[in-house]
């Protein structure tokens, strides 16, 4: 990162990270999938892998368009969400049931606010470069990420929280 010198550098670095973050939430979520006893909770998992996808194509497509060279770097910020998530997920879990179903939902939701967080910065970063396609893109990826966070709060609020308070 010390070769940075313009923004356009930085956005392209960002999103480098970014397309590093979202490989391992994927990574993670597919060993945290089978993890959850709420079928809904499983099903929104398995669906926001398509989501995680496709915002790895967008970054794809848009580093590719900076003539960048096309290759992630390694992002530690979701190095160690993921190590979190794994953790309270798998391997020191609660038991299996509606506690664990709430500690899956918010691990997913840090794992989604970083995401959120990223994507909305590359967007300022690409409206300050007028890049107006990519700013487009870019928070398509950041509404989507919005919904899936949405929907995890609204099963946890409305089921998965009222279950596990009686374990």
């Amino acid at each position: 990162m010390s070769d940075i010198e313009t923004l356009k550098e930085l956005y392209v670095d960002e999103m480098k990270d970014l397309w590093s973050a979202n490989d391992q939430m994927a990574k993670a979520l597919t060993k945290i999938v089978g993890q959850a006893s709420n079928e809904k909770l499983k099903n929104l998992l398995e669906s926001s892998q398509a989501g995680i996808a496709k915002h790895t194509d967008v970054l794809k497509s848009l580093i590719d368009g900076q003539d960048a060279k096309l290759k992630k770097e390694h992002c530690k910020g979701m190095e160690g969400l993921v190590a979190e998530a794994l953790k309270h997920t798998v391997e020191e879990a609660p038991k299996a049931g509606p506690v664990r179903d709430a500690s899956i939902i918010a691990q997913y939701q840090r794992m989604t606010h970083y995401g959120i967080t990223g994507f909305g910065t590359v967007s300022a970063f690409a409206k300050a470069l007028k890049l107006d396609d990519d700013v487009s893109k870019l928070n398509a990826a950041v509404d989507d990420m919005y919904r899936g966070d949405d929907l995890m709060s609204e099963l946890a609020e409305s089921a998965v929280n009222v279950e596990a308070v009686d374990g």
